[in-house]
């Protein structure tokens, strides 16, 4: 892997440019046949973190969460991916509780919430090359799949970089690109807009609508309500107010 700046990855590992046409990552997790949150709540003392909040999402499935801050909307998404577990209430995938910790969880849940803990001495591409490999990918086929993400989201130009020299925009794409890559039923995002401008955020709609016309589910709290639109569904948060 590449460590000093301006480096390339060896000529095996170099992004190839894909076709214009080629999409980002194909959908390639464990299917699922529904993840179900059943009137799950969160309190911590006396404050309730999350009101009885319930969905169901199914494969081909866009859902887009609004609502005003301090809704529960991060937290809802951190009690659906099991990195939480609510205080009442279940979460289940095909009727089995979902738990992060389950390899069987993590082969169909890619959660994006909060920003992605990156290495200083490793470029865009380095990143990538660890998640392709880190979760299966065969070697040979490594840089057509890194180059198939970073086109669609228009940073392939960036591969050779550090995060530390991203823009806050550029970085907010890089960090979907890795949870793009790596093979997944289900992408939980939070706030994927953030710091994107308004061409950046009409890509980003169009990728989501992409993965989930794949045969993917979507599930992502959005603060932009035309963005929102591009979802096969909205829920606003807090329910049943």
């Amino acid at each position: 892997m590449s460590k000093r700046k301006g480096s390339k990855p060896p000529a095996s590992k170099q992004p190839r440019t894909p076709a214009p046409e080629q999409p980002a990552a194909p959908v390639k997790g464990a299917l699922f046949r529904q993840i179900k949150a059943d009137k799950v709540t969160c309190v911590q003392g006396e404050v309730t973190m999350l009101p009885p909040t319930s969905l169901t999402v199914r494969p081909g499935e866009n859902v887009a969460i609004l609502g005003a801050n301090g809704a529960g909307k991060t937290t809802f998404l951190r009690v659906l991916t099991g990195n939480l577990q609510p205080t009442g209430g279940t979460v289940t995938m095909d009727d089995l509780p979902i738990d992060e910790r389950d390899p069987a969880t993590r082969r169909v849940i890619a959660p994006l919430i909060g920003p992605v803990a990156g290495y200083r001495d490793l470029t865009v591409a380095d990143h990538l090359i660890l998640i392709d490999q880190t979760w299966g990918g065969d070697r040979d086929g490594a840089g057509e799949r890194i180059a198939a993400v970073l086109n669609r989201l228009d940073i392939l130009q960036f591969g050779n970089r550090y995060l530390a020299e991203l823009s806050s925009g550029q970085r907010q794409l890089v960090e979907l690109a890795m949870v793009l890559l790596r093979p997944s039923g289900l992408l939980v995002l939070d706030e994927p807009e953030q710091r994107l401008d308004e061409e950046r955020r009409a890509l980003l709609g169009e990728v989501l609508q992409e993965r989930a016309a794949a045969g993917g589910a979507v599930v992502w709290v959005c603060h932009d309500k035309t963005l929102a639109e591009t979802a096969t569904r909205t829920v606003r948060f807090p329910q049943g107010k």
